[in-house]
């Protein structure tokens, strides 16, 4: 297994020399490699048996950085970056030749932005170079928000995890592009469109699921843990007379027809950010209870970070 600690100088020395090291955010845990690095790129599409036409997100720390790695930048673009980054929100701009076609997928764009994190800001901070970093978890599977996640998942094939304690946001960011300079929403996330809307006005909302993805994150089936999950919709209750294997996904009220052990939820106040925050690691706590063989979820009120989370869940429900 990989060693867990703090050291930002080792995290660093490690991604000098074309190492892979797992690192905090405030959404999820990254894998993070050199993003100018081929060798280092493709050791994170093997750690994660990622497919190669899903493209990755570069990390940096500044809007300065960014524009050695972009053709230009868009008045809006320009301004939500002023506005939220560090934050949960991704820009896909265009790109320039430094940034290898790997890390993009051959697409002319890349998607790239400023996470929210003191320990990934000092390690980016230490840096001559972007990093590229999709989530620290196998392809698909649910996205780690703690170091021991990362550990339990892909400990034997990284070389270091910098531990910054558990994500305050949980979900990855959210996506926009700006083709003919004109925001769209291609991944719903930690940024909530509300938000994005306050900045630059409406935007459209696009997130439609593809084999040949145009930004990180828009398979039909990802995020998903390894047990069946179900909506609660789809399945009928008069056809299950035996529910000690069954486990669920709520948003702030258990089933009553369900053992209480069985059970998650996301936010007992029924607060939407702290669903979205514990949305990962319930997933996670349900996969490893070994008497559960099927996981129940439902949909949470579709606004604010209630699109994203629902985003998630309807990913997470899909037969692969």
């Amino acid at each position: 297994m990989a060693k867990i600690g703090d050291d930002i100088a080792l995290a660093s020395e490690i991604l000098n020399n074309g190492g892979l090291v797992a690192m905090p955010t405030e959404t999820v845990y990254g894998l993070a490699g050199n993003a100018l690095n081929l060798d280092a790129v493709h050791g994170i599409f093997e750690a994660k048996q990622r497919p190669s036409f899903d493209p990755l997100i570069v990390h940096t720390n500044s809007l300065e950085k960014v524009e050695g790695f972009v053709a230009q930048i868009p008045q809006k673009a320009k301004q939500l970056a002023d506005a939220y980054w560090p934050g949960p929100l991704t820009l896909l701009l265009e790109k320039q030749p430094i940034i290898p076609d790997l890390v993009t997928s051959g697409l002319n764009t890349v998607a790239i932005r400023m996470p929210k994190h003191p320990v990934a800001l000092a390690l980016l901070e230490n840096l001559n170079f972007p990093l590229a970093a999709p989530s620290a978890n196998p392809f698909g599977y649910v996205s780690p928000t703690t170091a021991e996640h990362v550990n339990n998942q892909l400990g034997e094939k990284i070389d270091y995890i910098l531990d910054g304690g558990e994500c305050t946001v949980g979900i990855e960011s959210t996506i926009v592009s700006f083709e003919n300079e004109v925001p769209k929403v291609l991944r719903l996330g930690g940024l909530s469109v509300e938000d994005i809307e306050e900045v630059v006005g409406p935007v459209e909302v696009a997130i439609h699921s593809s084999s040949k993805p145009s930004a990180p994150g828009m398979l039909k089936s990802h995020y998903a843990p390894s047990k069946t999950i179900v909506l609660f919709d789809d399945i009928n209750l008069k056809d299950i007379t035996d529910f000690s294997e069954f486990g669920s996904l709520v948003f702030d009220q258990p089933y009553d027809f369900l053992p209480i052990e069985n059970q998650f939820v996301l936010s007992k106040s029924g607060d939407m950010a702290e669903a979205a925050k514990n949305l990962f690691s319930g997933l996670r706590i349900l996969d490893q209870k070994p008497q559960i063989h099927t996981i129940i979820t439902q949909f949470v009120p579709n606004e604010g970070l209630g699109r994203a989370i629902n985003d998630r869940i309807k990913r997470a429900t899909v037969k692969s």
